[in-house]
């Protein structure tokens, strides 16, 4: 065997068909798209989500909800997470800097504090919002809580 008598297995490699070549091909005159419409034509390609006339799915269905444009997200903590963030970070103040630097947010992200959970140590919170019962918390074990 050498590279100048290599062909492929008989019966693998079919020739692509040729239409509009002439009737002789058994393709040509229509090239097999039938008569006139747009289908026929070049270019023609059905709408996205078209049902051939029947009432599309999305107009069937019912507008629901409410989308508010100006909705603030939060990143959400809880205070438990404060005190493990606190212990595995070895931070004795948590602010916005010091989340971003250990990538725990983006630096666009808001952070909120909820009240979840316990914590048993002394930690100084920096951040856009906190809730009453979180603060309350914090306050107890010695630490302050700073608004940005």
């Amino acid at each position: 065997m050498e590279l100048h008598n290599l062909k492929p297995a008989k019966g693998s490699v079919k020739s692509k068909t040729r239409i509009g070549r002439g009737q002789g091909s058994g393709k040509g005159g229509t090239s097999t798209r039938g008569h006139k419409g747009a289908k026929s034509r070049s270019g023609w390609s059905k709408k996205k989500n078209f049902e051939g006339g029947q009432m599309p799915l999305q107009m069937r269905l019912p507008k629901v909800g409410f989308k508010n444009p100006n909705r603030v997200e939060f990143v959400v903590f809880n205070v438990a997470n404060l005190q493990s963030i606190s212990e595995k970070y070895s931070l004795s103040e948590i602010t916005l800097e010091n989340l971003y630097a250990n990538r725990i947010i983006k630096k666009r992200d808001r952070v909120k504090v909820l009240g979840n959970g316990d914590i048993s140590k002394k930690v100084n919170v920096s951040v856009h919002a906190i809730s009453a019962s979180a603060k309350e918390k914090i306050e107890a074990q010695g630490g302050t809580v700073n608004l940005v």
